[in-house]
């Protein structure tokens, strides 16, 4: 195991000296510990997918609310980022995060043994508010660890790598735990989360150094309006995005397509936008607002926030479309398609450890401004594929390589970037936000490509309809045509992100070696 306590080049007699200046005896395994909590929250968010149609039979779960499964953790989760972090600041992290990886166990022992619809959806919920107690305190707890410089940086690596090959690593479980009995097998998707999160809840305190507990007070009309503003938005963004083959068609109580068109998804997304606006207003005008705005003072932090909201879009996307791609044009089996995607996982590894490396020598914005153009190249390659002429091994699997390592050369500069200057006192809620723009980007970016898929899907569909062609080979025509159009589209919108990293980034690498607020930073409490 590489050895995180006794770098002699993470800091020198020039850096400053404060709580995170040396890293803890065990910082090695304090290091497995957190990245394995953060392992089990991000795996949660794909591994129950291949299992879906499993747990509609056994559960007898209407195929309209099947999908909340998978929406109900995402939406729990990103709407509840930003109090799950302030709460670690005030009250510890390391407190937070035993919380959370508790009762992330608890709700998924519930999920496991669940008789019905409600409480298999009722343990999804509280999956997703776990989840968001113990993510941002996880990545905090990296921050005021590890002192600045490799030690940091390679800290860092490790959890984006954990982060990005989460979804790969559960589709494989997910697959692979699903197919072990067809009647009990979809449980052991949630059950494999009891010990783990057990674990971790014994092992931190032996593990994890314990945070400062700030002054100040919760700030709850902030709680309120920036959580009902991120519960609606992610909500009505992911209501638009439902373009499954069998609810396309479908038609809500009040008599209209779901999409962008659904009037419950625009009112959700109306009290979103108006709650945000809210919120915004009051965080302008409280003591100790839940989320300071002062940490987007900085223009580079800024950058790296909008930029990490934009790269995961893409992501999710990928895993999205291609995942369907391959079963559905191809005919993979749910497991074997769980395996086509194993090689994300390396490389995002290798990606993750090789930016890891150089960003000691390397300024941030060639980095990830190299790894975007990667991933946008990789999905411009995807938008190449021709239905009955795709050959995994030439046309998918060296996309998904490099799709990942553009992944890894993103995820841990933009990281330390988005994270560099904050104080310690406002770790937790730094960190709550990187994760919020992960997840609100990924939803928002999957709900406008889903759009855009479905319009595609639909205009094929009618088109080789009138020519007479078999109902399967419309089905089959109709969503490559949408497949690969949203594939370009998420190109050219990582490709945006890109020229923002491009033309506005200009931290410099010797800068993400001490803990110096950076320019415009105004980080003083």
């Amino acid at each position: 195991m590489t050895d995180l306590t006794t770098d002699p080049a993470a800091s020198g007699p020039e850096a400053p000296r404060d709580s995170a200046s040396k890293a803890p005896r065990h910082a090695a395994w304090a290091l497995v510990l957190i990245c394995t909590a953060q392992l089990m929250v991000v795996l949660d968010s794909t591994i129950a997918n291949i299992a879906l149609p499993k747990i509609q039979a056994s559960l007898d779960i209407d195929f309209a609310n099947l999908s909340w499964v998978v929406t109900g953790y995402a939406l729990a989760f990103g709407g509840l980022l930003l109090l799950g972090g302030r709460l670690g600041d005030l009250y510890g992290r390391r407190r937070v995060f035993m919380i959370g990886v508790t009762l992330f166990a608890l709700a998924s022992a519930v999920g496991g043994i669940a008789q019905n619809e409600a409480m298999l959806l009722g343990s999804r919920g509280v999956q997703g508010l776990a989840a968001a107690l113990a993510s941002p305190s996880a990545l905090a707890l990296i921050t005021t660890t590890f002192p600045p410089g490799p030690q940091r940086n390679r800290a860092f690596s490790v959890f984006a790598a954990m982060s990005g090959i989460g979804a790969a690593i559960g589709l494989v479980l997910g697959g692979w735990l699903t197919n072990l009995d067809p009647e009990w097998g979809w449980r052991l998707t949630f059950l494999i989360n009891v010990p783990i999160g057990l674990a971790a809840a014994f092992l931190a305190p032996r593990l994890l150094p314990d945070s400062e507990h700030h002054e100040g007070w919760l700030d709850v009309p902030g709680a309120i309006t920036g959580t009902v503003g991120l519960l609606s938005l992610v909500f009505g963004i992911t209501r638009t995005g439902n373009t499954d083959p069998d609810t396309v068609s479908a038609v809500n109580p009040m008599g209209t397509p779901y999409g962008w068109g659904d009037p419950v998804a625009l009112a959700f997304l109306a009290v979103g936008v108006v709650s945000l606006v809210a919120f915004v207003l009051l965080e302008t005008r409280v003591q100790h607002p839940l989320m300071p705005l002062r940490i987007f003072a900085s223009r580079n932090r800024a950058v790296a926030f909008v930029s990490m909201m934009m790269t995961p879009a893409a992501m999710f996307a990928m895993f999205y479309f291609l995942s369907l791609y391959v079963q559905d044009v191809m005919g993979y089996s749910a497991l074997r398609t769980g395996f086509a995607f194993l090689p994300f996982a390396f490389g995002m590894i290798i990606g993750a450890t090789t930016s890891s490396k150089l960003i000691a020598r390397m300024d941030p914005r060639y980095l990830t401004g190299t790894g975007t153009l990667l991933a946008g190249f990789s999905l411009f390659m995807f938008s190449h594929l021709t239905p009955g002429q795709e050959n995994y091994w030439t046309d998918i699997m060296p996309f998904i390589v490099t799709m990942s390592l553009g992944m890894g050369l993103t995820f841990v500069p933009m990281t330390l970037v988005a994270l560099h200057g904050i104080p310690s006192a406002d770790a937790g809620i730094g960190s709550g936000v990187l994760n919020t723009m992960q997840q609100v980007g990924g939803a928002l970016g999957l709900a406008i490509l889903s759009t855009v898929a479905s319009h595609f899907i639909l205009e094929r569909a009618a088109e080789l309809g009138g020519s007479g062609a078999e109902p399967g080979e419309v089905a089959v025509l109709s969503f490559a045509e949408g497949a690969t159009t949203a594939f370009l589209v998420g190109a050219f919108m990582i490709w945006a992100a890109s020229a923002l990293v491009w033309a506005l980034l200009d931290v410099k690498h010797t800068e993400l070696a001490t803990d110096d607020a950076p320019e415009g930073a105004a980080v003083h409490v």
